[in-house]
């Protein structure tokens, strides 16, 4: 059957408007669903796709907005906690990760069920491991694992981690799964972060310097979620996004540096000042810098064995053939990218 209509959680986001742009741009039906209409204004104007606002923590609303759909693709996904919880132990309090990258994959898994809905897309994250010491990345994957089982048939297994004797049934569903290094691209949290501070600060002191990125375009991962919707070469499996190069940490906010004319003194920090360092802002009042789980999770590099898949038929771009045109200030897509934040469009 081919997909033709498809249902996305997180479509608001980072990745997920590059997404749905280039499902809109193929001619593709996509629902979006989103907690306030608002998030997706940019997406409303698109032809073929449908804003709606719900909560997608409703397991009966799922299975609502599913129906009818060929597939679905969660997108969701958080980097910090507000509500602070312990995965690792069933009887523990739940945080903000444990409902968010676990207990609504698991219901968006039972209302594709219960839908019909047989295709499913989900995005994880490198690192991601049920037994890493980030809870972050234990989240991510702990969900992996019930989205793998849920492409099973006739399963019934007791898991741990959601809480003892809930069962997972396997739905058969074809499911693929993505797991990509850190996300550049126009709008990113990530070198649009180190811009900003090299911005303010002469000499910047930096945790975990030498941690390891492979750090990949938003363009390039969300065309290999649309290039995988129809091919059943990538039913059941797992793929790695990667872009072309790998970077220190270091190496990074150096050629952030270079790139918006401020070349600024570096510190790097050792394990324990970088302990110390995420602890402090973690109570920076607003949006986190990071905490001491990013702390965590940088331990682990945040690379790929192998290189770009070849069942996606490109390969992915470089990160100095496309981070120059938003990093620099003075360019004028910049500057008007900046009249346009000012303005609340």
């Amino acid at each position: 059957m081919k997909i033709e209509r498809i249902c996305i959680l997180g479509g608001s986001g980072f990745v997920g408007t590059h997404l749905v742009s280039q499902l809109a741009a193929r001619g593709l039906n996509v629902r979006v669903l989103s907690h306030r209409r608002e998030m997706a204004k940019e997406l409303i104007l698109l032809p073929t796709v449908e804003v709606i606002e719900t909560d997608v923590h409703d397991q009966q609303e799922l299975i609502r907005h599913f129906r009818g759909m060929d597939a679905v693709i969660n997108l969701v996904g958080i980097l910090h906690e507000k509500k602070v919880g312990r995965i690792d132990l069933p009887s523990a309090r739940r945080g903000d990760f444990h409902q968010t990258h676990i207990e609504l994959p698991r219901k968006v898994i039972h209302a594709c069920g219960e839908a019909g809905v047989n295709r499913l897309l989900h995005m994880s994250a490198l690192g991601a491991h049920p037994n890493s010491r980030s809870a972050y990345q234990r989240s991510k994957g702990i969900a992996e694992a019930l989205v793998r089982e849920s492409g099973m048939h006739h399963i019934e297994h007791e898991n741990w981690y959601l809480n003892g004797p809930k069962l997972i049934h396997g739905y058969g569903l074809n499911v693929t799964i993505f797991r990509p290094s850190v996300i550049f691209g126009r709008g990113d949290s990530f070198l649009t972060m180190f811009a900003r501070l090299l911005n303010i600060f002469p000499v910047l002191p930096l945790a975990d310097a030498g941690a390891r990125f492979a750090p990949v375009h938003v363009d390039d991962v969300a065309h290999a979620f649309a290039d995988s919707l129809d091919n059943r070469a990538t039913y059941g499996q797992t793929y790695d996004l990667c872009g072309p190069k790998v970077y220190t940490l270091k190496e990074l906010v150096s050629y952030v540096g270079e790139v918006i004319g401020k070349k600024r003194s570096i510190f790097p920090l050792g394990n324990w000042l970088s302990y110390l360092q995420a602890w402090a802002m973690e109570f920076k009042p607003g949006k986190k810098l990071m905490t001491r789980d990013n702390h965590y999770a940088m331990s682990t590099d945040n690379v790929c064995k192998g290189g770009w898949p070849a069942v996606f038929g490109f390969q992915p771009a470089a990160l100095e053939a496309i981070a120059p045109e938003y990093l620099r200030a003075d360019s004028p897509r910049a500057r008007y990218e900046g009249y346009r934040e000012n303005a609340g469009r």
